[in-house]
């Protein structure tokens, strides 16, 4: 997705840092397991240190508002990563959502995720045309002058029963 950060991790090799030397390497995180897997082992081959073979990362950077920590899995992280380059950093929400020990179920994202939207009531909104219900239209009873709406209200209930993140640019939505 343009105009967002490539998701990276930095990895470093754990005899170096032991021996008070920092050597490692920033690898985008959008690539396959193998891909990313060759590069960590290419790092640990080329270090000043014997017997370089244990890795940590160290630092991150294009994952939203995901935290990872330094043992995480590759494959998981690689999983994420293409989440993050296809879809945005909504992947990240997503992988915060279900938590490290689910990050299996990634692959529902499609599935759940509802789509972005300016506001809670915005998206209300668009659930009550799909249900066919016209909050403006106004029928023959003289007292339909009297009745009122609670969009917002709706809004917050119907939200209760969903997954939803606020963001800077907006409010973003799965099913549960």
């Amino acid at each position: 997705m343009t105009g967002e950060p490539t998701p990276r991790i930095y990895v470093a090799s754990l005899a170096d840092y032991n021996a008070g030397r920092l050597w490692g390497r920033w690898i985008d995180a959008d690539q396959s397991i193998e891909s990313i897997t060759a590069q960590v082992n290419e790092m640990l081959a080329s270090s000043p240190e014997p017997d370089a073979e244990e890795w940590a990362i160290h630092d991150f950077e294009g994952f939203g508002p995901l935290h990872l920590g330094e043992w995480e899995n590759l494959e998981q992280v690689a999983t994420i990563g293409r989440g993050i380059a296809e879809h945005g950093v909504i992947f990240a929400y997503w992988a915060m959502h279900l938590g490290r020990g689910d990050w299996g179920e990634l692959a529902t994202f499609e599935d759940c995720y509802t789509g972005r939207f300016d506001s809670l009531t915005e998206w209300a909104e668009e659930q009550l045309d799909a249900m066919g219900i016209d909050i403006d239209a106004h029928d023959d009873n003289p007292f339909s002058q009297y009745w009122h709406f609670d969009l917002e209200a709706f809004a917050r209930d119907l939200a209760s029963d969903y997954v939803v993140y606020e963001a800077d640019d907006g409010v973003y939505i799965f099913e549960p």
